[in-house]
């Protein structure tokens, strides 16, 4: 049996992609209930602001009217489809006692999202997460929510060790990384520099479990129920 290695966050998040995807449309507010009913100790989704600076749930950013797409950005809260709700919405429904993982897609949202999640007494358990790990240390003065650098291992040009103390530098919190990217290694050396190690896309039993083996902070997955299993597997 592969040697379990530490890592910063015991337990692990166990984050819900999209609310619990496979179980559920995406990104609704039944989505999130259930994948929380369903054990995960984190739900992940995607926040863009609308026309009147609310902070709503979404991939695409896009609203499909008959044959026109809009954006979300163009848009009111109130004319939006019922099925995307805001963030406030995911609080109200849901309360506060998760993780939330919020993958900033509009660079205008970072104020709205702190603000709601502050409104709430939420921010403390707040994750935001952008591939620009430099417009992240930007918001950093900001927030106590915990800066997420979301990216690829071969998209570190100077290296995992250099964008390691980078990280430290600027005061982000975590780096979070396709699942094939990650090694024990990779954990190891992160975590010499006191950052989170968070991995996306885990969607079988066996990729998540030596995940946490290998001493991940986080997981991302589509199915609440594999993140179960592989989280007892692991042990």
């Amino acid at each position: 049996m592969q040697q379990r290695l530490p890592s910063l966050r015991n337990p692990a998040v166990l984050f819900a992609h999209r609310g619990a995807r496979a179980h559920a449309q995406e990104n609704t507010l039944d989505a999130f209930e259930l994948a929380l009913r369903l054990g995960a100790t984190g739900l992940e989704s995607d926040v863009w602001l609308t026309g009147d600076g609310v902070p709503v749930l979404d991939h695409d950013g896009i609203v499909r009217r008959g044959l026109r797409r809009r954006t979300l950005s163009t848009q009111v809260r109130e004319v939006l489809p019922s099925h995307i709700p805001s963030l406030g919405d995911l609080y109200r429904t849901c309360g506060t006692d998760f993780e939330l993982s919020i993958d900033i897609k509009d660079d205008a949202a970072f104020d709205a999202v702190i603000a709601v999640a502050r409104d709430y007494g939420a921010e403390a358990r707040l994750w935001l997460c952008h591939p620009n790990w430099e417009l992240l240390a930007a918001v950093r003065s900001k927030t106590s929510a915990r800066l997420v650098d979301s990216t690829r291992l071969k998209r570190m040009k100077d290296g995992p060790e250099r964008r390691a103390a980078e990280l430290a530098a600027a005061g982000i919190d975590a780096v979070n990384l396709h699942h094939s990217d990650w090694s024990g290694g990779l954990t190891t050396l992160f975590h010499r520099f006191s950052r989170y190690c968070i991995a996306w896309d885990a969607q079988h039993v066996r990729i998540i479990r030596d995940l946490l083996r290998m001493g991940i902070d986080g997981v991302h997955s589509d199915h609440v129920d594999r993140l179960q299993t592989g989280f007892s597997e692991a042990k």
